[in-house]
């Protein structure tokens, strides 16, 4: 292996550290450990972990496949609208939702003030659902991640030819056999890719967990860190963690390991069955049902709660927070661009399978938690640490402190962990649809390999690099598990600063942080709902 390669190797290498440090940590069991953990708090994550990814799953599943059957198939009222807004709550983080609803549904919230107020009740006079518990958990994750079926879905239905719905009407199957007979199986690939995306953020949620008071291994590996101080242990319940996350991956290429369907609509051939009466009343309340729980009802209470706390956005702090949210996330998107751009373009010009493999698992990092990569980052960041400050005090006498894991090198190096997946799809993506010609054509005319990227290819993935750029920031800001963990002591950004105000009951404190986050999240969702837009008009809808 040549000397290019090889460092491409290094760098795919390094980028995977945190996951084979969790992964190593098997490999060397504590059993006293497990043992009292097994004895104390495992069981009971095992059990809530499992139950929210069997209610979310099936949440997501219902919420995303039925939304993309009515707009992908029928033509009712507003169809234009909520295929669309159907996107909104991508830019509404799940830990915010669960604040805003926390407002509106708790004791003290505007739902049971009126409650009280119209039926004279006193406190302990009627039965209200505690939003602050587990089955709370199951529906905000639900109204928050079923985009991930729906978008997945809505594309495959897109995509299913008519003539096999015919084939069914032929021989007698009516419109709902036809669904569960034909769309339904050849979606299923779309479907589980859909929901395993939306389980594998179900395991990586520490935000609402924590707030809602539900025991998982998120909120259990925090803890263990933090409030017993117990290293040992935090690594051997991310491992736990990390092995749930493998599992999910594996379920699902298993589940479409040879549910491959070749097919394609023909140009200008549309499915959509216009609906009138109660058939588009039911398909408009299907679909604009999770809009206004997932994002309107959230979004309306930000803006109240922004409102009430006005001054917030005058003061000098709040900018502050504002800027290092935002510095943050642009110094993360552009390390991970470059690093992807560095790797992609590698990988394009030596196909090795070794070096295949080491840049799949540097990309592996946005399907592990944020909570995971920052334990498994911190054992070898502050090991490097200690051995430059026993280097410095020998040579120079002085103590340079903590430049690793005490600074924002730390949680760079976790963004950059997290987020490289996001950026190395979508540059890959874009040179894929460069020939491989091109680069012939340029090496015959003298051209260096750098100088072919930088001519050549970079001209052509403007439009992926400001994608990739874009998706990574909003990544950034949106990120709380890994922000708490590997932050400067004197160091704050919007996520921190919205869940330290929720944290001490002060949620309409919380709004204006989380309003700006959710603005800055609503670009991606804009592009994305653009793109599909165009698509639409290519397929002849």
């Amino acid at each position: 292996m040549t000397r290019g390669p090889l460092l491409l190797f290094g760098v795919a290498a390094l980028i995977g550290l945190p996951l084979i440090v969790v992964a190593l940590s098997l490999l060397n069991p504590q059993w006293d450990i497990l043992a009292h953990l097994w004895q104390t708090v495992i069981p009971e994550y095992v059990s809530h972990s499992l139950i929210l990814l069997v209610s979310v799953g099936i949440g997501v599943t219902v919420l995303g496949v039925s939304t993309a059957w009515c707009v992908s198939q029928f033509d009712f009222p507003g169809w234009r609208w909520v295929s669309w807004g159907l996107l909104l709550p991508l830019a509404m983080p799940a830990y915010i939702t669960a604040y805003t609803y926390t407002g509106l549904l708790d004791y003290a919230g505007p739902v049971q003030q009126a409650l009280r107020s119209v039926f004279d009740w006193q406190l302990g006079e009627y039965w209200f659902p505690n939003i602050r518990s587990l089955p709370g958990a199951i529906f905000v994750l639900c109204v928050v991640l079923y985009p991930y079926v729906y978008l997945i879905t809505r594309a495959a239905f897109m995509q299913q030819s008519t003539a096999a719905f015919e084939s069914a009407r032929t021989l007698g199957a009516g419109p709902w056999k036809s669904f569960w007979r034909v769309a339904m199986p050849l979606a299923r690939p779309a479907i589980a890719t859909g929901v395993t995306l939306a389980l594998m953020e179900t395991l990586a949620d520490y935000g609402t967990m924590e707030y809602f008071g539900v025991t998982v291994f998120t909120t259990g590996i925090f803890r263990t860190w933090y409030g017993i101080g117990d290293t040992q242990g935090a690594l051997q319940l991310a491992a736990i963690l990390l092995l749930f996350v493998v599992a999910l991956i594996l379920v699902e290429r298993y589940s479409r390991r040879r549910a491959k369907f070749y097919q394609r609509r023909s140009d200008g051939d549309s499915m959509r069955k216009p609906l009138r009466g109660r058939h588009a009343v039911m398909a408009s309340l299907v679909c604009w049902l999770p809009i206004v729980l997932g994002f309107i009802i959230p979004a309306i209470e930000l803006v109240i709660w922004s409102i009430e706390r006005a001054e917030v956005w005058t003061q000098p702090s709040f900018w502050q927070l504002t800027f290092n949210t935002l510095w943050l996330g642009l110094m993360a998107a552009a390390i991970t661009v470059l690093l992807a751009l560095w790797l992609a373009y590698g990988r394009r010009r030596h196909p090795t399978r070794p070096l295949r493999a080491a840049v799949s698992l540097a990309g592996l990092g946005y399907a592990i938690p944020g909570i995971v990569i920052a334990v498994g980052l911190l054992s070898p960041l502050t090991w490097m640490d200690h051995r430059i400050i026993d280097f410095s005090r020998w040579a120079f006498d002085v103590n340079p402190g903590l430049l690793l894991s005490g600074t924002v090198v730390a949680l760079l190096f976790a963004y950059s962990v997290r987020f490289l997946s996001v950026s190395l799809q979508t540059v890959s993506s874009g040179l894929e649809q460069i020939t491989p010609q091109m680069d012939d054509t340029a090496r015959t005319l003298g051209a260096s390999p750098r100088r072919i990227l930088w001519r050549v290819h970079l001209p052509l993935l403007r439009s992926s690099i400001l994608a990739a750029l874009i998706l990574v920031l909003v990544d950034v800001m949106k990120e709380l598990p890994a922000t708490l963990v590997l932050r400067p002591f004197d160091f704050n950004t919007l996520a921190v600063r919205a869940f330290e105000m929720a944290s001490d009951e002060r949620l309409a404190d919380a709004g204006p942080p989380a309003l700006m986050i959710v603005a800055v999240g609503l670009i991606p969702v804009m592009m994305l709902s653009r793109a599909l837009k165009t698509q639409s008009i290519k397929t002849g809808e």
